[in-house]
C-alpha cells in the first residue's frame, strides 16, 4: 500500500472539504503523514480546529511576522523536503489551491514519486500539470445549512468567507470525453487501435493530470468508455484485466480527422 505524506495548507484550503478529502486519499494509499499549515491566531481558521482530531491532523502554527510574506507557504515547503530527503514516503498529497507548490511538485517527482494535487477548480493549470495527478476538490464542499437565530456561537459560526453556498457545476455529458480518450488512444500508438483499459488510463493521467470520470458522472473509466458509444470494447474470455478499447470502426475516418 503506497505510504503518503499529506500536507494541507489551511490559507488556502476551505474545512469543509477534509471528510470527502480523506475518502479519496484512502483510495490512493495510507496517510502516514498528516500536517496542517497555517497562522491559526487567524480567525478565519476557526473551523480547522474542529477538524484536527477527527483526521488526526497534526497542525504547525505559522505567524506572519512579516506583511506579504506567505510564512505557511515556506514552512509546508521546508517540511516537504525534510520529507522527502528522510524516506519512507511512497507519494505527497499537497492539498492547496496555490500555484506556489508547482516548483514543490516538480522537485519531488525528480525524485521519482508521485504528487497528487487537490485543489479547487480555480487552481492554476502549473500546479495542476505539475502533478502526477490533480483532484479538484470543488464539488468536495459541503453545502452550509443555516442556523437558527441566536444558535451560533463563536466556533461554531458560519463565517464570512463560508457563507455562500457552492453549488456544483452540473457535469458534463459522457461525449465531452471522448476528444481526450481520443488523444490518449493515438499516443499509445498500437498497431492495430487497440488499447489496454490499464494503460489508457495511465496515458491519460500523463496528459491531462486533473482527468477524473466522475466528472462525467461514471465511476470508473470502463464505464465512461462505454457510455461515450465512440469506442468499441473487447473482453478477452476468461480475463477480468485485459479489457481492451479502440476508436469504434464506424467512426474511425471522424477519428482520423
Amino acid at each position: 500500500m503506497r505510504r503518503l505524506a499529506v500536507l494541507i495548507d489551511a490559507e488556502n484550503t476551505s474545512s469543509r472539504i477534509a471528510d470527502r478529502l480523506f475518502a479519496e486519499i484512502i483510495r490512493i494509499g495510507v496517510a502516514d503523514t498528516r500536517r496542517l499549515y497555517g497562522d491559526f491566531s487567524k480567525e478565519h481558521l476557526a473551523p480547522w480546529r474542529e477538524i484536527l482530531p477527527r483526521h488526526a491532523l497534526v497542525p504547525h502554527h505559522q505567524f506572519a511576522y512579516t506583511t506579504g510574506k506567505n510564512a505557511t507557504d515556506i514552512a509546508m515547503v521546508i517540511d516537504a523536503m525534510d520529507l522527502l530527503h528522510k524516506g519512507g514516503a511512497d507519494g505527497f498529497c499537497l492539498v492547496s489551491s496555490d500555484s506556489d507548490f508547482t516548483r514543490l511538485a516538480v522537485r519531488i517527482r525528480e525524485e521519482g514519486l508521485d504528487v497528487f494535487g487537490f485543489g479547487e477548480t480555480k487552481t492554476p493549470e502549473s500546479f495542476q500539470k505539475a502533478c502526477t495527478r490533480f483532484i479538484d476538490t470543488t464539488s468536495f464542499m459541503e453545502k452550509s445549512k443555516p442556523l437558527c437565530a441566536g444558535t451560533e456561537t463563536k466556533s461554531t459560526a458560519i463565517l464570512p468567507a463560508e457563507k455562500v453556498v457552492r453549488q456544483s457545476p452540473a457535469k458534463p455529458a459522457p461525449k465531452e470525453a471522448v476528444p481526450v480518450l481520443r488523444k490518449a488512444i493515438k499516443q499509445r500508438d498500437s498497431a492495430d487501435g487497440w488499447v489496454c483499459l490499464s494503460q489508457l488510463g495511465g496515458t491519460l493521467r500523463m496528459i491531462k493530470p486533473d482527468f477524473d470520470t466522475r466528472a462525467y458522472g461514471a465511476s470508473k473509466l470502463l464505464e465512461l468508455v462505454r457510455q461515450t458509444g465512440a469506442f468499441d470494447i473487447r473482453k478477452p474470455a476468461g480475463s477480468l484485466v485485459e479489457i481492451r478499447c479502440r476508436v469504434a470502426a464506424k467512426r474511425s475516418g471522424e477519428a482520423s480527422g
